[in-house]
């Protein structure tokens, strides 16, 4: 049958789309605030109707009219929830009140007025105790939703990057489960390994790079290669605030390892004094597209260059993986083939 239908809301620069596609789906609408990352989905996914506005904005009207009042077999979405990311949490117990912990609620808006037959969210695991989610999953299940939640780690579907992810995953057809992990081990050198040296490279996303002073060139380079840390470095180098104990700042200006999956890549994946964002071998941070690389992008997907490269690193760290995005969708697909997509429930409504 044809590609069944689908919506991505809070969708970034494109990834959850991306694995989307790869699995079947044809993703009909995206809902994206941010201008740049509206402006990289539009470039790589140029078949999809963008709304670059507000989600408080985008009502179901709206959306039933683009759509010619066709059903919607998939919406998918990953609400900000910027309060709940352990890096903003670092050293607190409490998630930070932010507006946009509220934007779950706007995804549960338009499943409520929508009701597509299968549904997921994607966020940051510290989600899972807010009280808005349990809400938007109690109130999921009284409508008519089956529902699987749980925390799991993109590292075990294929992606050359530890990172835990809550995950949702609905159906009005019946039991649906969150994709089986693959175990498909990928590593730093599997994503990056064949790319060539920055000076060479044809690819403008490939030679951006932070120029750092001296002094922080200095201490790159006596970084030890391929996992090395700052704790290696002489203490003439170690800053006062890091010399604390449970500060949380382990892994900054350290180095990834060639063969093994690479850490969290966060929207401060550019800048080494975030995390450990170094290249294994090359005295310098990872370039954005070997931070795309890690998030499962392929070689070809575009970027705005005119923009800073905190943008960048906002888009590419913020994204879902498309790999993890692909699994999960696939499983969706199928889970919809087995109800023959949706038929039944068609003539039961």
């Amino acid at each position: 049958m044809d590609n069944y239908k689908a919506i991505d809301i809070f969708s970034g620069c494109g990834g959850m789309t991306q694995g989307m596609r790869l699995a079947g789906f044809d993703v009909k609408i995206a809902v994206e605030i941010d201008e740049n990352a509206a402006i990289a989905y539009k470039m790589n996914h140029p078949a999809t109707r963008v709304l670059q506005r507000d989600i408080c904005e985008v009502g179901s009207e709206e959306i039933r009219c683009l759509l010619d009042n066709e059903r919607i077999e998939l919406l998918a979405g990953c609400p900000p929830c910027q309060g709940f990311s352990s890096i903003r949490r670092l050293n607190r117990k409490r998630s930070i009140r932010d507006e946009r912990n509220r934007l779950v609620l706007e995804y549960l808006r338009l499943v409520r007025e929508l009701m597509p037959l299968t549904i997921m969210i994607e966020n940051v695991p510290g989600l899972v105790n807010y009280y808005l989610f349990k809400r938007t999953v109690k109130e999921l299940r009284e409508i008519g939703y089956t529902l699987d939640v749980g925390v799991v780690d993109t590292k075990n579907y294929g992606v050359p990057q530890r990172r835990k992810r809550l995950v949702l995953v609905g159906s009005v057809l019946g039991e649906i489960k969150i994709a089986q992990p693959t175990y498909e081990k990928m590593t730093v050198r599997d994503a990056i390994g064949e790319l060539g040296s920055i000076e060479e490279a044809i690819d403008p996303l490939h030679k951006i790079t932070v120029n750092h002073t001296q002094r922080i060139r200095n201490m790159i380079s006596m970084i030890p290669k391929n996992g090395g840390g700052r704790k290696d470095l002489p203490a003439e180098y170690q800053l006062n605030c890091h010399l604390k104990e449970n500060t949380g700042f382990d892994d900054i200006y350290g180095r990834m390892k060639w063969d093994d999956c690479s850490p969290t890549i966060t929207t401060g994946c550019l800048n080494p004094s975030k995390g450990r964002f170094l290249h294994p071998e090359k005295d310098r941070v990872i370039t954005p597209r070997e931070a795309a690389l890690l998030q499962c992008f392929p070689i070809d997907y575009k970027f705005p260059l005119a923009v800073s490269k905190e943008s960048l690193a906002w888009m590419i760290g913020e994204a879902l993986p498309p790999k993890f995005s692909y699994v999960q969708c696939k499983n969706i697909k199928e889970h919809l083939d087995a109800y023959n997509g949706g038929q039944v429930y068609e003539r039961k409504a």
